[in-house]
């Protein structure tokens, strides 16, 4: 019997140090299962630091509120520099122009100060300028169109002429409020007409009268009279000379001031003298002694006894 309950006893003690050892081995795994997922966590987690770390290298963040500042203060100084301009003092509109330049040196605001530059006469100053602007920015119509009436000034017709071209590309493909097609397309009319492309000056008169946009304008009625004067197409410009002076009574009254009024009534004056040699040049003697008539009309409103003497000369002769 003893030896029994020695045998029970023996069992027994094998069964509790395997037990034991069970829940050791169990303590064991679940502390490595633990400890694995850990160093995992920890390698996703250094990862995940270490991209964004090197992201903000090589993309700092900015600092929005002073790039907000510096605009603003930009946008303060430009609008101060519109309205100097306009009063006529190019010296603070060009001290708020480097102002605006140091806070944020955009293309518009080097054409802005270009074209203070060039009112006040600096012509190489106002050329850097409007270069800067165009490198900033090679699709600024404005800065084309501003350097293409520098280069006007300086009696540089072809690279005005290269400008002009440049404008309406960029002003077709990225339009500005500033600019319109109908203004640019007459600004080439004219380079053409000066430099004695005839057809060129018409093809761009008449692009400019078929736009939409803007107001007619009857210096371009005129200048492409004298465009089909020397192509010999008299009549053609007798027609233009006519609806110059249509276009100019109908906008006289709209004219801020007398002396604007009296300017275009003098205009007036010398498109009837030019349309009544026309007329006489092509047999037309009625038509030519009613436009002298009209242009004498008109000396006397504008009590130009010059003019006058001389219409009345001309009409004599035709008597």
């Amino acid at each position: 019997m003893k030896k029994t309950k020695n045998t029970k006893k023996t069992k027994s003690t094998a069964i509790a140090s395997k037990a034991n050892q069970g829940a050791c081995c169990v303590n064991v795994w679940s502390w490595s299962i633990y400890a694995y997922w850990f160093i995992i966590l920890f390698f996703i987690a250094s990862t995940f630091y270490i991209l964004g770390r090197s992201h903000e290298f090589t993309h700092p963040r900015t600092n929005v509120s002073v790039v907000e500042e510096a605009l603003l203060q930009s946008e303060d100084y430009i609008a101060s520099a519109k309205e100097q301009l306009v009063a006529g003092d190019m010296d603070a509109a060009i001290a708020s122009l480097n102002a605006a330049i140091d806070s944020n040196a955009a293309s518009n605001t080097y054409t802005l100060r270009g074209e203070a530059y060039m009112q006040m006469g600096d012509y190489q100053k106002a050329l850097s300028d409007f270069d800067s602007a165009l490198e900033i920015d090679g699709m600024n119509a404005v800065a084309f169109y501003d350097r293409s009436l520098l280069n006007t000034r300086l009696e540089n017709y072809d690279a005005a002429l290269a400008d002009i071209n440049n404008a309406l590309a960029a002003q077709s493909m990225k339009p500005t409020d500033v600019l319109n097609l109908r203004d640019l397309y007459a600004k080439r009319g004219q380079l053409n007409l000066w430099l004695k492309n005839w057809q060129g000056a018409v093809a761009d008169y008449t692009n400019s009268l078929a736009r939409t946009e803007g107001s007619i304008s009857a210096n371009v009625y005129a200048e492409r009279a004298e465009a089909y004067t020397a192509l010999g197409e008299y009549e053609n410009a007798i027609n233009d000379y006519t609806s110059a002076v249509r276009v100019i009574s109908e906008q006289i009254q709209a004219a801020p001031t007398q002396d604007m009024r009296e300017e275009q009534s003098s205009n007036a004056m010398g498109y009837f003298e030019k349309s009544a040699a026309l007329n006489l040049n092509i047999g037309n003697t009625d038509a030519a002694k009613t436009d002298l008539e009209s242009a004498f009309a008109i000396a006397v409103a504008l009590n130009d006894e010059e003019s006058m003497n001389r219409i009345q000369n001309l009409l004599n002769g035709l008597n």
